[in-house]
């Protein structure tokens, strides 16, 4: 049954952390502004927080749909064992980023009272179009991902290892530390039954971060708890980078699975000093979240609007 809350529940995930790193005024916004501001009873305040969460801009959102396309192809390869063309991928993809500038560029109205059910590109929300520039790169992106995707390592791991078992694609995960709940979503896991090993894939559509491997020990904590894996040596995480096809694969060490667990813990320290009330999750007022007013983060923000209005 639907509960509606006065405070949203805490939890934690790699992305919330970030978050908090970059501003603590976009934390908040994230975070507790926008909490039941889908509801119809919901503060302006609180309904406009809500929308602009939902803005996203033309990397993230080509992403996003790069992440969907695999997902459809996985699970429909798994299921009759067909696959796609590179050219039917690509206009699948092309698609999709065709009926998203739509909805930025026409259905605004539509977008303002069900931001959840339409796409808004933060580029034209704020600025009114799409710079040419990134055009050209989405463009260039569009069959470049899409090639590197059919010849990687795990796709023909996929299709080529009779040995292969899959395990899962793109679903939200949780599990609990010290009462903390986090949330997790893996790309593609399989399982090697010849080599005796866990896959953890992650489709990377963007540049090679240092905080990738962080994000990939976070895949294996989570594994290790969910199927009783009893070593780090049998498993793998693997980064596969669709932009220039290469693939890194990487074997935990215990140290490095110390390291992401530390974090944890001293990011969600760093999360109850914002609350006024940590059994409720309630936080303190908007302004004890200080705004981080570097040019280049406050550029690309979803809430400046909010930030020139309160």
């Amino acid at each position: 049954m639907f509960e509606i809350r006065t405070y949203p529940e805490f939890s934690w995930s790699l992305s919330r952390h970030k978050t908090l790193l970059d501003c603590s005024r976009k934390y908040y916004y994230d975070y507790y502004a926008g909490h039941n501001g889908w509801l119809y009873e919901s503060t302006n305040f609180a309904k406009t927080a809500y929308r602009l969460k939902k803005l996203t801009n033309l990397e993230m959102y080509f992403g996003s749909a790069v992440h969907n396309v695999i997902n459809g192809v996985i699970n429909n390869y798994m299921s009759s064992g067909s696959i796609p063309t590179e050219h039917e991928l690509v206009g699948t993809l092309r698609g999709l980023l065709n009926t998203a500038y739509i909805d930025s560029m026409h259905r605004k109205e539509d977008w303002m009272h069900k931001p959840k059910q339409y796409t808004m590109f933060h580029e034209i929300y704020y600025n009114g179009k799409l710079p040419s520039e990134k055009i050209e790169e989405i463009q260039d992106r569009l069959a470049v991902s899409m090639k590197h995707f059919l010849s990687s390592k795990t796709f023909s791991d996929m299709t080529g290892n009779k040995q292969m078992r899959f395990i899962e694609s793109e679903r939200f995960r949780t599990m609990t530390i010290n009462g903390t709940k986090i949330f997790i979503v893996m790309d593609f896991v399989y399982r090697d039954m010849e080599k005796g090993k866990w896959i953890i894939v992650d489709w990377k559509t963007g540049k090679e971060s240092i905080e990738d491997k962080n994000q990939l020990a976070l895949y294996a904590h989570y594994l290790m708890r969910a199927f009783d894996v009893d070593s780090l040596d049998e498993i793998e995480i693997r980064n596969e980078y669709l932009l220039t096809g290469t693939s890194k694969t990487h074997h935990l060490t215990e140290t490095e699975l110390s390291n992401v667990e530390r974090l944890f813990e001293h990011s969600v320290e760093g999360m109850l000093r914002f609350l006024e009330d940590p059994e409720k999750n309630k936080p303190y007022d908007l302004h004890s979240f200080p705004k981080n007013e570097q040019p280049r983060l406050c550029s690309r923000c979803n809430y400046k609007e909010m930030c020139d209005m309160y």
